[in-house]
């Protein structure tokens, strides 16, 4: 990849508050199948939209359970990628970090980064759809047929009712101290950097317009065309596993 333009390396460089957001394209390098892909095995039949709602785990609860154990289990064997570790390593060189992700897995934690904002909520944070009583679930890595299997969520110990995954479905609201902390990140950053996400999805896609109304840099890595390209200060075509550590490279380790 060629050097990243000095506007770019200048801003970033001069930044004291950074917030790096990310979706399911960061995800997709180590791996994890994401909503847009083609569903495969059991779920082929189904839109990943139309499991990963309430109504779905109302109507067939051993169907949405067995396909998140699927996709933890997809976690469990992926491993962080150059991206991940990228961001670790800017996180180091700023004085005020934030790092939002509609990622549901624990990638960028296991590279290195620290109170992460999930705005979708985390895969391995399950609990129980009445009292809301967490759920820890069993540290070994799910087996499951590579086709995937129906399976009967477990019970709640305390009440009873069924234990659902841990994530943001369709139709349900951000958790409220994660959205409110990134929202107030935006408004308060010198630099917001966009990577891997369509920025499509509200009200997440928001926070580079909050970002970029109160003046900060706004910088989009993406190799596809996104709904930011008309609003972000500057656009990096490329995978984030490839642009994000040649934006680390060139700001800190080339000559100033």
């Amino acid at each position: 990849m060629p050097p990243i333009d000095a506007p770019i390396i200048t801003a970033l460089r001069n930044a004291t508050r950074v917030v790096i957001f990310t979706g399911a394209g960061v995800s997709a390098e180590s791996g994890i199948p994401t909503f847009r892909e083609k569903q495969t095995g059991l779920w082929e039949k189904f839109d990943a939209t139309e499991l990963a709602t309430p109504y779905a785990f109302e109507r067939d609860p051993a169907l949405v359970w067995g396909w998140y154990e699927w996709r933890r289990a997809a976690v469990f064997n992926a491993q962080p990628n150059p991206a991940h570790r990228a961001i670790a390593t800017i996180a180091d060189h700023v004085p005020q970090f934030t790092l939002i992700t509609q990622n549901v897995d624990d990638l960028h934690e296991r590279a290195g980064s620290r109170d992460v904002l999930h705005l979708h909520g985390e895969l391995s944070r399950p609990y129980c759809e009445n009292c809301r009583q967490p759920y820890a679930h069993p540290t070994e890595i799910p087996q499951l047929p590579p086709a995937g299997a129906r399976i009967v969520p477990p019970r709640c110990a305390s009440c009873g009712a069924k234990i659902r995954p841990g994530v943001v479905w369709f139709g349900e609201r951000l958790p409220d101290d994660a959205w409110d902390s990134a929202r107030d990140a935006a408004k308060r950053c010198d630099l917001f950097l966009v990577c891997g996400t369509s920025s499509v999805v509200q009200p997440a896609a928001s926070l580079t317009d909050i970002a970029d109304d109160a003046g900060a840099t706004t910088i989009q890595v993406n190799p596809n065309p996104t709904g930011a390209d008309g609003s972000v200060t500057f656009s990096l075509r490329g995978p984030a596993g490839t642009v994000l550590p040649q934006l680390v490279a060139d700001t800190w380790n080339a000559p100033s």
